[in-house]
């Protein structure tokens, strides 16, 4: 069918297997959490998977995870390079599924393959972005070349793979319509396929790219046992390869998160005029292989063919633009990530310094606004009230480690009130250094192709010295109420179940605020009993709201969701509960009455 040998590239199940296994066992090692949104099932659905590089690893980890996921075997498009020199780590890749991304006759293998039942995956920025930067200064996405030294468009390999192979398919349903079984058959043989049913089912499927993001949260820059190691056995490396195991070290051998979104497959059946489609059925006519039909851009003769090439590479860039949008949109934004984009806003606004105090709550006021918004994908700490809570204070797990990482990396230094930006946050670093030496710079590019972020952190940055207390209060109570649904969802299924089913109480577990129209010179706060939840004092609330006051119920930790959520809980963070109901409170109301049961 094609020019490529395929006993050459033949996949080896001993060492794909190997793989797998050796795959989780670092991953129960050492501490690589990996996390796949929203599910598996679109790993069964799509053909061709796309994915962001940031580190040499993820090569591996995609076709891993459809393996795991649906038995499939997965052809990967690599950098010839890795081909080269070494023998037996070519042998090991071939033996894998990789195929060199200059082999000639590329993309018909790869659509042969397809219909053959597997999988392929496609890195299409073309090598690792390890600085994120991916949108140039005209709001394009691109990447930047350290060849030509300027941005370039992404490779479109996938958009013209799975575009031509839809041509392919309709061919071989208007042979089908037809009755021509003798071409039908000539290509089930090419292709090596069991009969024609395999091929006319195959046909009969949209052929789907699926751009999927990977994000890893924290990216960290102290030395790690791979540098270390490193450091010991050699007598100095590339300045290059010791930056990139120094940062992929820590992602490997330190406790990270490695979230894969899978965004909404992309389908490339192109609806064809009446002409082209004359056109299509025309050079068919001339054509014996899937090469012959991807060579269709290159080996166009005449004013007919060269015009149906035109039609096709248009089509084509409709769809990499297309997936490229999802895929740099698809990123899983952490704290970080906001940080960074306020730190770099604030600079390109000459602004070197802010206090801590109006730092802290523009991070709080743009994560609320985010929480608002239906087309960003929050890192679950960042959903999880228990683990972003103290951010508005400053007083937050996340925050301290990214502060402490900017700190050791020079970017910022702070007094007793104030973060100061230092001047290395507007130095240019090689690309295999910045990483290491700027990470602020590699989460911010990570999340400009996201507009929801620039805009949440704009409207924080002007809204921290006008927002009112009472504005403040209803954010912080929106916190209790995710904290209780979050929660409750948490414990719901696996080993907590079985105890959940025995539960008996009907009524919402949640915290209540119930305030009057106008401003209450007393309000009440409601501290339900142990083992209870708000609504054992529901209704007592709601005769003291009828009367004028304003009302909290409050929900003490652990209380109103599972006994698995409760069984952790200590009596400080009942206490902390309560405070923060009190501070709710109090922004509405002169004076608070505690009103405790049990």
């Amino acid at each position: 069918m094609t020019d490529i040998d395929r006993a050459a590239f033949e996949i080896s199940d001993d060492t794909y297997n190997w793989c797998v296994r050796t795959y989780e066992t670092l991953k129960s090692r050492f501490g690589l959490n990996l996390w796949v949104h929203p599910d598996n099932e679109l790993l069964g659905q799509g053909h061709i998977f796309l994915f962001n590089h940031f580190a040499r690893f993820e090569t591996v980890i995609p076709p891993y995870l459809i393996y795991r996921a649906t038995g499939a075997h997965t052809r990967s498009v690599a950098d010839h390079a890795l081909f080269e020199g070494n023998e037996s780590f070519a042998k090991f890749l071939r033996g894998v599924g990789a195929m060199p991304n200059n082999l000639p006759g590329l993309l018909g293998f790869l659509a042969a393959e397809i219909l053959r039942g597997r999988k392929v995956v496609m890195f299409p920025e073309g090598g690792m972005i390890k600085d994120r930067r991916v949108v140039d200064s005209d709001g394009n996405f691109g990447v930047f070349s350290p060849t030509s030294k300027k941005f370039r468009k992404h490779h479109r390999g996938a958009a013209i793979l799975a575009l031509t192979l839809d041509i392919f398919k309709k061919r071989i349903l208007d042979l089908h319509e037809k009755k021509d079984v003798a071409r039908i058959g000539r290509w089930v043989k090419a292709l090596g396929l069991d009969d024609e049913r395999q091929l006319l089912a195959r046909a009969n499927e949209p052929t789907l790219i699926v751009p999927s993001t990977i994000t890893f949260y924290p990216i960290r820059v102290h030395e790690n046992i791979l540098s270390r190691a490193v450091g010991l056995f050699t007598k100095g490396i590339a300045q290059q390869a010791a930056e990139e195991m120094l940062v992929e070290g820590n992602l490997l051998f330190q406790d990270t998160d490695m979230d894969i979104r899978l965004n909404a497959p992309i389908p490339t059946e192109k609806k064809w005029r009446w002409w082209e489609q004359k056109l299509l059925d025309r050079y068919f006519m001339k054509i014996a292989s899937l090469d012959e039909l991807f060579g269709l851009r290159d080996l166009a003769e005449g004013y007919a063919e060269r015009m149906l090439a035109r039609c096709i590479n248009k089509e084509t860039l409709r769809i990499r633009d297309q997936y490229m949008r999802a895929l740099y949109t698809g990123t899983t934004v952490n704290l970080s990530h906001l940080a960074s984009s306020v730190i770099t806003s604030l600079i390109r606004r000459g602004q070197m310094e802010i206090s801590k105090a109006n730092f802290h709550k523009t991070l709080y006021l743009a994560l609320k606004t985010l929480h608002a918004s239906t087309n960003v994908h929050l890192h679950r700490s960042l959903n999880w009230p228990d683990r972003y809570r103290g951010l508005l204070d400053g007083k937050n797990i996340e925050l301290e480690r990214f502060l402490n990482n900017c700190k050791e990396a020079g970017l910022l230094s702070q007094t007793p009130t104030a973060y100061c930006f230092l001047d290395k946050l507007g130095h240019d670093f090689k690309r295999n250094e910045v990483r290491i030496e700027n990470p602020v710079i590699v989460y911010a590019n990570e999340v400009a192709p996201i507009p929801e972020v620039g805009k949440a952190v704009d409207a924080a940055l002007q809204m921290h010295s006008t927002i009112s207390e009472q504005e403040i209060a209803h954010f912080l109570f929106d916190d209790e109420q995710k904290a209780h649904a979050w929660n409750r969802e948490h414990f719901s299924t696996g080993p907590y179940r079985a105890i959940n089913d025995k539960e008996t109480a009907t009524k919402s577990g949640a915290p209540y605020l119930l305030l009057p129209q106008e401003h209450a010179q007393k309000g009440v706060l409601l501290v339900h009993g142990f083992l209870a939840s708000p609504a054992e004092l529901s209704d007592f609330g709601e005769r003291l709201s009828d009367q004028g006051y304003a009302v909290m119920g409050v929900r003490l930790a652990g209380h109103g969701t599972s006994p698995w959520d409760l069984k952790s809980r200590t009596w400080q963070e009942w206490m902390d509960s309560v405070r923060r109901g009190y501070r709710i409170l109090s922004a509405f109301t002169d004076q608070i009455v505690v009103v405790g049961f049990s």
